[in-house]
C-alpha cells in the first residue's frame, strides 16, 4: 500500500538518487510530440539512462511553474505553439536573440545556492537558418511569408538577417507593416518573391488534402518553397511546387537542428 499511496515521491527519491536529469516539452494538446521522440532516441543511442523526456501539457500557462514543484531534476526544457511568447514573463534571463525574436522555444535551467534560474533561447532561428541557407542563390532577393502566426517570427528574424526583402499574407483583419492580404498574392508578385515559406498548420496530417490559397502556376524552377510542416513529408503545398520545377523543403530538418542546438545550450 505504501507503494502505491506514495509512487510519486519514491519516483522522485530514484531520480534524486540516481542523478536524474529530466527534460521535457511545453505545450498545450501535444499530441504526437517530435521533440521527446527525437530526444528519447538520442538519450538511448548515447547510453544515457538516467536522462528522461516527457510531455507537460498545459491547459494555461500559469500552470507551467508547478512543473517544478518538488521536482528539481528538470534541467531543459522546449516550448511549443501557443506558449513561445506566453512563458517569457516567467523566465528569469532571456538570451539577446531570443529577445529580439520576441520568442522563446528552449529554457536552459540551473540551480546555484538551491535557486533555480531559468534562461530562455530561441533555436528555432538556428533551425531555420542553416535549413534554408543552402538552398538560396544570388537571385533569391525576395521571399513571401504565408503565415503571421508565432511560428513566423524566427522566419523574419533570420531573413533581415541575410537581408532578405519579405511580406507576410495574412488572413487577419487588421494588416501590419509588410503584410498583404492572399488575394494580393499575383502572377507579378511571384515574379519578384522566389522564396516561399509556409508558416501555418495548413496541409498537416490528417488534412492532407488541404493547401494555401496562391497562385501556384506562377512557380518556376527558380522558386524556392519551403514549408514548416512536416508530417506529412511532402505537403500539398510542396507537391504543386515541386510539379512546376521548385526546390522543395520540408520542415524536418529545421526540427532536428532546432533540437541539437537547445542539446549543446542545456550541456553548456
Amino acid at each position: 500500500m505504501f507503494l502505491i499511496f506514495k509512487s510519486g515521491y519514491l519516483i522522485l527519491i530514484i531520480k534524486l538518487l540516481t542523478d536524474m536529469k529530466t527534460f521535457g516539452l511545453i505545450g498545450h494538446r501535444l499530441g504526437y510530440s517530435f521533440s521527446r521522440n527525437f530526444f528519447t532516441e538520442k538519450f538511448a543511442e548515447e547510453n544515457l539512462p538516467e536522462h528522461e523526456y516527457v510531455n507537460f501539457e498545459l491547459d494555461s500557462i500559469d500552470e507551467f511553474p508547478g512543473i517544478f514543484d518538488g521536482d528539481k531534476t528538470i534541467c531543459g526544457l522546449n516550448c511549443t505553439i501557443p506558449y513561445k511568447q506566453q512563458i517569457m514573463p516567467f523566465l528569469d534571463e532571456i538570451d539577446a536573440e531570443a529577445a529580439q525574436v520576441g520568442a522563446v522555444n528552449t529554457v536552459k535551467i540551473t540551480t546555484n545556492d538551491g535557486k533555480r534560474h531559468l534562461k530562455g533561447f530561441n533555436t528555432d532561428v538556428y533551425g531555420f537558418e542553416n535549413s534554408l541557407r543552402p538552398m538560396l542563390e544570388e537571385k533569391h532577393k525576395k521571399a513571401l511569408i504565408l503565415g503571421t502566426g508565432g511560428a513566423s517570427k524566427a522566419i523574419k528574424h533570420i531573413l533581415n538577417k541575410l537581408q532578405i526583402e519579405f511580406v507576410s499574407a495574412s488572413i487577419e483583419d487588421q494588416l501590419f507593416e509588410k503584410e498583404i492580404r492572399y488575394n494580393q498574392i499575383t502572377d507579378e508578385l511571384l515574379k519578384e518573391y522566389l522564396i516561399i515559406i509556409h508558416a501555418t498548420p495548413i496541409g498537416t496530417f490528417p488534412n492532407v488534402d488541404k493547401c494555401p490559397d496562391i497562385p501556384y502556376q506562377s512557380i518556376t524552377s527558380d522558386h524556392v518553397l519551403f514549408d514548416l510542416v512536416y508530417n506529412p513529408e511532402e505537403t500539398l503545398f510542396l507537391k504543386k511546387g515541386k510539379a512546376q520545377g521548385a526546390k522543395t523543403k520540408n520542415g524536418l530538418e529545421m526540427l532536428h537542428l532546432q533540437a541539437l542546438r537547445a542539446w549543446e545550450i542545456w550541456n553548456s
